[in-house]
């Protein structure tokens, strides 16, 4: 009866897995547009996914705990041997492991792209303040020399 309550907690979490994945990729369309508005809604539902994904692994580990198992690969593994939805549980295990792989992947680039925009922001704002001059160049293709550095706001 466990093994069935943990193969129902790996189907589960694909499903949620996939969406948190979809999610991701809508996220990396928001940033790009830079609409925060969008962005929020869609950072709330992705925050209930990886609770929901979270409580999902502790009450796995918990069940291959009941069964005096390791909460790992070789835990479910012993466990496979034993069960006759073995295979399924093991073919889920994988199935999510991919999916998991594939989101921390999304999110990784999400991050270079946040960083990305972080930077420009900055830059952008240095210049408004006066603080940081973008590279110009005179007619013969040397570092402009500007005399005084004056914020955009004051020129």
């Amino acid at each position: 009866m466990q093994d069935t309550n943990l193969l129902q907690l790996f189907t589960d979490d694909i499903g949620h897995a996939q969406r948190l994945l979809e999610l991701m990729d809508e996220e990396f369309q928001i940033l790009g547009e830079r609409d925060l508005a969008r962005l929020e809604n869609l950072l709330a539902e992705k925050q209930t996914l990886l609770a929901q994904l979270d409580q999902h692994g502790r009450q796995r580990s918990q069940l291959l705990a009941g069964f005096q198992l390791s909460a790992d690969r070789a835990g479910l593994q012993r466990l496979a041997e034993r069960s006759p939805l073995g295979q399924q549980l093991l073919d889920r295990s994988d199935e999510l492991g991919q999916l998991l792989d594939a989101c921390k992947a999304a999110n990784e680039r999400n991050g270079r792209l946040i960083r990305a925009n972080r930077t420009s922001v900055g830059s952008m704002l240095g210049i408004l303040r006066g603080g940081e001059t973008p590279g110009l160049y005179d007619s013969r293709g040397a570092t402009a020399r500007i005399g005084q550095q004056r914020p955009l706001s004051q020129a």
